[in-house]
């Protein structure tokens, strides 16, 4: 919940008295002062309206009830008096003072008021709460249907404003989101109930699957304080994750010859290629490639990319290609594919970088591949959704009229980058980055996780280790130019 004792003072109109951390503690419920018992749990604070005539027998020493009021664990806020009649009211004032218990001091009416008021409060605050459940637990489940298991744990995260890990049965770690990665072993030792200090308070552990049929444990942990939703919601995804791990994925053998094939049709044996695409239903003898791959853990691209396929009534001819997916299309659905990815970046928000090669013979689709791989390259690091390689500015071009030799000595412009193992390192890809960014400074610096002064000092070294000038065109074109040399 997000109503704590300093809001419920704002709506009350009342002064807060005794206030420290615990004054941003949540509050769970209002009770009247007969009703009072037991807190109900230590991270909550429990409202309790008193009348004057009852502050002083509640705070005896000899009260039943006064362990319970001024105990620092079992936090219990006094949350209305109604005090003011004189002398009586300043002694009131005083004992409060003299107790340590934290209390609003709030105009006087009648207590049924006071309780009714704060009920309802607490009614609104819980209704947006489920608000907030339903909706997330409406995004799981989109999430899921797309992205599997991983997608689940990172928009977990991400709701719960925390960390998450997956573990199997044995407490082994299956999957991990936020910082979860730093806490395997705490998550392990709450799952597994192991007789270790856990370095990091307040887990939550929800069982994947019934405990006669446990699947796996989620433990979630979380910097906010809204622990009820946190709790339903972390309850939920638990119950999706159950349902992932228990589905079989049926496409092993599907995606295994996907691989044999695209393996076939880029060793140039085009008889046996053409012959598996005539079985697989492709007729076509002429495809185009393309490679796409996200910057997200979120978005499986294998499940993305079939699912465009289908709509656009093509055969699944893909795999997975070092984290990316490499594919060919119907010449006449290039167009179709690239407006999908497109639509698909803008409209979800995710990074997706995509190179499109040009159309070639089934007998030389390696050559289309070729040109899709180094288009994908481009679109990596200029930072942009889609790149055709017909399009390629003529960097490319003049990089083809170059023999080795000449594109090893373009190449050496930026020899004096290189780290004392003889590797291009830190400065080469600031410098990347840099020229990739189009000369700005502050994307730049926020693409390499940097300060602005850092990255003005690298550029500096550069300028002094290569002879270049950064605000000079012709020689930002001569690094950009190295940086090509290099990557051939």
């Amino acid at each position: 919940m997000a109503f704590d004792v300093r809001t419920l003072a704002r709506l009350l109109g009342g002064a807060l008295k005794n206030a420290d951390q615990r004054a941003n503690a949540p509050i769970d419920s209002v009770i009247m002062a007969d009703d009072l018992t037991v807190h109900a749990h230590p991270q909550f604070v429990t409202a309790i309206v008193v009348s004057a005539d009852e502050i002083e027998s509640l705070l005896a020493p000899d009260s039943p009830r006064a362990e319970a009021v001024r105990a620092g664990v079992l936090i219990v806020e006094t949350v209305a008096l109604v005090a003011g009649h004189g002398e009586s009211g300043a002694d009131l004032e005083g004992l409060i003072d003299v107790s340590g218990v934290m209390a609003i001091l709030c105009p006087p009416r009648a207590k049924s008021a006071v309780l009714s008021e704060i009920a309802a409060a607490l009614a609104v605050d819980q209704a947006a709460e489920d608000r907030l459940v339903t909706s997330g637990t409406k995004v799981l489940t989109q999430i899921a249907r797309r992205g599997g298991v991983k997608a689940v744990m990172a928009e977990l995260a991400h709701r719960i404003d925390g960390w998450a890990v997956l573990l199997d049965s044995q407490g082994h770690a299956i999957a991990s989101s936020g910082a979860g990665a730093l806490h395997v072993r705490d998550a392990a030792a709450v799952a597994l109930n192991q007789p270790v200090r856990v370095r990091h308070p307040g887990l939550q552990l929800h069982s994947v699957g019934s405990s006669e049929d446990l699947t796996a444990y989620l433990v979630v942990a979380s910097r906010a304080g809204a622990m009820s939703r946190i709790r339903d919601l972390s309850s939920h995804g638990a119950a999706l994750l159950d349902l992932l791990l228990r589905t079989h994925d049926n496409t092993t053998t599907d995606r295994l010859g996907r691989e044999v094939m695209i393996t076939s049709l880029l060793t140039g044996q085009s008889a046996d290629a053409r012959t598996l695409l005539r079985r697989w239903g492709v007729h076509e003898d002429r495809l185009t490639a393309f490679v796409l791959s996200s910057r997200s853990k979120a978005v499986d691209l294998e499940r993305l990319v079939t699912r465009w396929f289908d709509e656009l009534g093509w055969v699944h001819v893909m795999t997975l290609d070092n984290g990316a997916v490499l594919g060919f299309i119907r010449d006449d659905r290039v167009d179709a594919l690239a407006t999908r990815v497109e639509d698909y970046a803008r409209e979800v928000n995710v990074p997706l970088r995509c190179g499109i090669g040009t159309s070639a013979p089934i007998e030389h689709l390696e050559q289309s591949a070729s040109e899709a791989r180094q288009a994908h390259e481009v679109a990596v690091a200029d930072a942009q959704v889609r790149v055709r390689y017909e399009a390629l500015p003529t960097v490319r071009f003049v990089l083809d009229q170059l023999d080795s030799d000449a594109q090893s000595s373009l190449a050496g412009t930026l020899n004096g980058l290189r780290e004392r193992d003889g590797q291009h390192g830190e400065l080469t890809r600031t410098l990347r980055v840099y020229l990739a960014e189009n000369g700005s400074l502050g994307v730049t610096a926020t693409q390499l996780e940097i300060h602005r002064q850092t990255l003005s000092s690298r550029l500096h070294q550069i300028e002094e280790r290569t002879g270049l000038s950064m605000d000079n065109p012709d020689d930002r074109t001569a690094a950009w130019l190295a940086l090509r040399a290099l990557e051939r």
